[in-house]
Formats: C-alpha cells, structure tokens, sequence
C-alpha cells in the first residue's frame, strides 16, 4: 500500500516554541505551571507532568499562588492574567505564538478607536477566549452562517472582523461575506495563520485522491478537528485518530493509496509510528 504524508503535518512554528520553552525551564529546574495544558496534546501533557510541570486551570487557581514560573501557552490568554500574574509576584514565560500575539495588538488598537471587534471563531476556545480579553469594548464571537445572518447592530457602527489563527480559511471567507452584503462597514484581517491555511490546503488535496485519509491529533484540537472536516469532504473514508493506539482501521478492500495527515499539536514520533505501521501492515 502506498502512502502519501502531508509535508506540513505535526508541529507548527508556535507549538514548536512552546514546548521548547518549556522544556527549558525544566532544565533550569524551576517550579513550573502552565496556564491551561501547553498544547491540545494529550501525550506531550502527560510527559511534561511526568517531568514535575503543573497545568493550572483557571484564574482562582492562579490567584492562590505565590511562587513559581507560568507559562503561557501558544493560544494565548487575556490581559488580565498577565496582571493576575504580575500582582502575584510569579516569573511570567511567554509562549505565546507570535501570530496569536499580533491579533492581541490589532483587537487592542480597533477597539481602542471605537470598533466593534468580530472574532470568527470557536466560542469557548483558548485563543478566542484569549483575543477577546485583549478588547477595550465587548467583543463578539461568530462561528456559523446563522450568527452572521442574526447578528443586528448598528450598521453605521464601523466593525473590525479578525479570525482565530486556526479557522477554516473558506468559511472565514464566506462568513466575512455575510456582513458585507448586508450593509455592514467593515475592516477585515485574515488573522488565519500561513501555517494553517497550506495545512488545510494539502490536507485536501491529498484526501481529494487517496481511497483512505487518517488526521492524527488530540481529541480536544480545533485545528485538528477542521483538517478532519476538511478531509471528510473529499474522502469519506477518513479516520481521526489521537495516537496508534486508537488506529483499528477497516479500509475498502480496494484501498491502494492512503493519506496522512495531522494537526498542528501532534509530535512527529507518533506520525512516524502511524506512518510505519500502515505501510507495514496494510
């Protein structure tokens, strides 16, 4: 059986650094805690712990401490935990990936001369929760087609619509679309990552001509989880899977070809393992 490997699956540039730099800080042997799980990786989390790092879960968990080095991971956070750390009296490392940190910037600057900010975007995911904390007026998060239908503000308003780094490109596009045909008077930033939008674009290309597709990635990854829409759209036999462990394929019978991809928080040992055993056992 022949296998075709994205170029661009595994570890972006921002994950990459992140763990890097925690990784560091266990050499230097500090007492360590990230701010959420560094990655949406589920593997790489459980080696760190292994390792002495703690994953703090929230802003009353960060407040009860008094020692010690944050992380902040890749997707970023609010303002306000930078202060929360700050007041505390704890090491600040940030890890946040230079392209989250660059919409941080634009949110602050737009809302600050009086636009309202538009998020495309996950609700309730890190980085968008994290942009919006960086807004001087409330901000909104649109995910879908019928929240840009419903969404009902003053249209002489000006309004400055950015997108989470990890957002399918298409559906920015046409969700973007949406309030300039209704009248709205906006100011767009393709804040969609490089990185991203050449890792969906593979993804489909590949999926669009192989009889088999597997996404690899942590269960709870967005970015993961729209390479697998993405795939699932070319190739109906595509499978997500976290680790080799969960690869108990049943592929057509006349399946020659097979895709692989993964999401921007897998390690390359566990694509490498998903790699070797297809092409040996199948």
């Amino acid at each position: 059986m022949e296998v075709i490997l994205a170029n661009s699956a595994g570890f972006c540039f921002g994950v990459k650094r992140a763990v890097e730099k925690v990784y560091e800080q266990i050499e230097a042997g500090k007492k360590i805690y990230t701010y959420g799980p560094i990655i949406h990786n589920e593997e790489v989390v459980k080696d760190l712990e292994k390792r002495g790092v703690q994953v703090i879960e929230g802003e009353r968990e960060l407040a009860t401490l008094k020692d010690g080095a944050i992380v902040i991971r890749s997707h970023g956070v609010p303002r306000r935990i930078y202060n929360l750390i700050e007041q505390n009296g704890l090491e600040c490392i940030d890890a946040t990936c230079p392209f989250v940190k660059r919409i941080h910037n634009i949110v602050d600057k737009e809302s600050t001369d009086n636009k309202k900010i538009i998020i495309i975007g996950n609700s309730g995911h890190p980085e968008v929760e994290g942009i919006m904390g960086w807004s001087n007026t409330p901000a909104q998060v649109i995910e879908s087609v019928q929240e840009a239908e419903n969404y009902n503000e003053d249209k002489s308003k000006p309004l400055c619509i950015v997108s989470q780094t990890t957002f399918n490109y298409n559906k920015f596009q046409e969700l973007v679309e949406i309030f300039r045909k209704r009248g709205y008077n906006v100011n767009v930033v393709n804040t969609i990552c490089n990185a991203t939008e050449e890792r969906q674009t593979e993804a489909g290309e590949i999926a669009s001509k192989v009889d088999a597709m597997i996404v690899i990635g942590g269960r709870h990854s967005s970015n993961t989880q729209k390479l697998y829409e993405i795939c699932r759209e070319k190739c109906k036999a595509t499978y997500f899977i976290q680790t080799l462990e969960d690869l108990h394929l049943e592929l057509p019978k006349t399946a020659a070809l097979v895709g692989i991809t993964a999401g921007a928080s897998t390690p390359n040992n566990i694509i490498e393992e998903v790699q070797n055993y297809v092409r040996i056992n199948f």
